[in-house]
């Protein structure tokens, strides 16, 4: 792979894919041990993955989701 003359490389599809990097993700370089290293930034922190994380093992209804689900269609 070569570097463009604006210093650009094209990260290969299959390790974007499995790293979940795609247009407008954040990546950082770094050096580690005389080698440049990509990290992939993690993204901040959204209102609806705070919440799910605070939900998360919460649940005590001993419902089947049909059950719930007739509950809330019936009202």
């Amino acid at each position: 792979m070569k570097v463009t003359e604006k210093g650009q490389v094209t990260i290969p599809k299959e390790l974007r894919d499995r790293f979940g990097i795609g247009a407008g993700t954040e990546v950082v370089f770094e050096v580690e041990h005389d080698e440049i290293v990509v990290r992939k930034v993690a993204g901040p922190e959204t209102r609806g993955s705070k919440l799910a994380a605070r939900l998360r093992g919460r649940g005590d209804v001993d419902m089947t989701t049909d059950e719930i689900m007739a509950l809330t269609r019936s009202a």
